[in-house]
């Protein structure tokens, strides 16, 4: 059977949205379209209005290169208004032997178990944990016998008044709503490898305003957090620093961003505006603006640590994934690799499908192909999503298992890294002032590539 899909991305700088049509287990992008945001801050939707013009927009473009009628999306969800809670549910085995009721019923009780406020909608139920009759680490436990069946879900809700917002600007923009899916979520479908998900694994979506994290175990997602952070302050925090508009500062990070700049882009002079008098300028070193820069996301990087250790899942997870368009800047990895040490690190862009793919190979299309994939099947075993389905390979409501269900073992994400150095550096002590910090010995030309980059690290952390 065949299916098109439409996917929206809502970032907070751009809008995202995908067609594609799905045969089988074949997945092919027939439409792409972008548009500059508005409306929105911080994955929020703050006007309804211009918010739905630009998704408009957007779909609109898509359409038109898919030469395809849409009425439905699945649609991206900022974790800004979300919160999360792990809770568990259970359930009598009628029959003795378990079924998609039976996971239902579980699921179902264990909603009921979490209090869910009145004013929060469910977006996922997802369970990570199953038990039968008491018994620990039943993967799948359809068609397996016994007498109770016992599940540790995770359930993703947002506050009510925020997602009718979202729908109000998807339906200005002329489509209704198929599903709606977190956004991390999405990008974590997008680029994990298989194996990651069955060790256990944290992926983060760094965005131009937020980071977006999510944790792995069980072969589900069990935590997610929202960090309202991202590139833009890197150009925000140069802009008040260099007293130079925003654009400036915009062009500067992206023609000069670099986390580990060796002694000789350290030593450079930019002749850069003044804020307000574009005739009168200023001679700033390199140096300087590379300290603005490490010193921003240092502080995100150890925030987002932080988050994990708060998860209390550190121990259960085997490294970190980044994606998003934050996660291309220079020296990123070796950055990462230092904050979340001893866990290993990869760089990840979103799996390569068939057809215009051209302009998605980017990690900033991480959640735009994630919905895609969600849409063609590619998603936790089991799951009660946003419309309140329970979404599942024994399930016929998504066709899973006679569609689409060699999706997840065929296609693999691609990774810019394939060296695991997630012990790179430790910290080993605090941090002095970074922005007038000077590392001369990264200019010894007899130190190995290795030995100056572990000495750049080790003066930043």
């Amino acid at each position: 059977m065949n299916k098109i899909i439409l996917g929206v991305d809502v970032g907070s700088t751009k809008i995202c949205s995908i067609i594609a049509d799905v045969r089988g287990s074949d997945v092919q992008i027939i439409g792409t379209g972008t548009c500059k945001t508005q409306g929105v801050k911080k994955g929020a939707i703050v006007n309804i209005e211009q918010a739905g013009s630009a998704i408009k927009k957007s779909i609109h473009e898509a359409k038109l290169m898919a030469g395809v009628e849409v009425t439905k999306a699945i649609v991206s969800l900022s974790g800004a208004h979300t919160k999360s809670i792990n809770v568990s549910g259970s359930a009598n085995v009628m029959d003795r032997e378990v079924n998609i009721d039976t996971i239902g019923a579980a699921l179902s009780f264990a909603v009921h178990n979490a209090g869910i406020p009145k004013d929060h909608s469910i977006v996922h139920v997802l369970p990570h944990h199953f038990r039968l009759n008491d018994r620990e680490q039943v993967e799948d436990p359809i068609g397996m016998t016994g007498s109770r069946l016992e599940v540790d879900t995770h359930i993703v809700t947002v506050q009510t008044a925020s997602l009718e917002n979202l729908k109000k600007a998807i339906r200005l923009a002329g489509v209704e709503i198929e599903n709606i899916v977190l956004a991390s979520y999405a990008a974590s479908i997008a680029v994990l490898h298989e194996d990651e998900k069955d060790l256990g694994i944290a992926c983060i979506d760094m965005g131009a305003q937020t980071c977006e994290l999510m944790i792995y175990d069980g072969n589900s997602m069990c935590y997610n957090d929202f960090l309202g952070v991202g590139s833009n302050h890197i150009s925000s925090d140069m802009a008040r620093f260099l007293n130079t508009p925003l654009k400036v500062a915009e062009e500067i990070k992206i023609k000069f961003g670099n986390l580990l700049p060796t002694a000789e882009e350290q030593n450079r002079v930019l002749e850069i505006p003044r804020i307000g008098n574009n005739e009168e300028t200023i001679d700033v070193p390199l140096r300087d603006i590379y300290g603005v820069m490490g010193a921003r996301v240092k502080e995100t990087l150890r925030i987002l640590s932080d988050s994990i250790g708060t998860s209390g899942l550190k121990k259960h997870i085997t490294g970190v994934v980044l994606t998003g368009g934050m996660a291309n800047l220079k020296g990123m990895r070796e950055f990462a690799s230092a904050a979340f040490s001893p866990l290993s690190v990869r760089l990840a862009r979103p799996l390569e499908i068939d057809g215009l793919f051209d302009n998605l190979k980017d990690s900033s299309s991480a959640v735009v192909v994630g919905l895609i994939l969600y849409g063609a099947g590619s998603f936790t075993n089991y799951e009660k999503d946003s419309q309140n389905n329970i979404r599942s390979r024994h399930n016929a409501l998504n066709m899973v298992e006679s569609n689409y269900g060699m999706q997840t073992q065929t296609m693999q994400p691609n990774s810019d890294f394939d060296i695991d150095l997630g012990n790179l550096a430790q910290p080993d002590s605090e941090p002095s002032d970074y922005q007038a910090k000077k590392v001369d010995n990264l200019g010894d030309n007899k130190q190995s590539w290795l030995e100056r980059v572990k000495a750049r690290i080790k003066d930043i952390f």
